[in-house]
């Protein structure tokens, strides 16, 4: 609910075992990545180094942002910060595929 030139935006973040959502009010022209700043990830996720957040790719209800420094946010966004991948995607479904032609 937008009041006052202030936009209610939540951040999101999630681990395997682990996840929060953030809700912030944010100034109208704040960017994505200036409301996860705002969020304190790496003080909710200690566990990670603070570079994750910083460089990771984020996006808005699971469209993914090109610059998350220059997307100005909307009232009742959602931004997700999505972790660093373990496997090439590639690299996992060419394992996959390997493993059922051995059954």
């Amino acid at each position: 609910m937008e009041t006052e030139g202030l936009l209610s935006v939540e951040v999101a973040f999630a681990m395997p075992d682990k996840q929060r959502l953030v809700a912030l009010r944010v100034a109208k022209g704040t960017s994505a990545a200036q409301a996860v700043a705002q969020a304190d990830l790496p003080g909710l996720f200690p566990e990670l180094a603070p570079e994750t957040f910083h460089a990771a790719p984020m996006g808005i209800f699971g469209k993914g942002l090109r610059d998350p420094h220059g997307h100005p946010l909307r009232d009742g966004d959602r931004v997700e910060v999505y972790r660093p991948l373990v496997i090439d995607p590639k690299a996992a479904r060419l394992a996959r595929a390997k493993r059922q032609q051995g059954d």
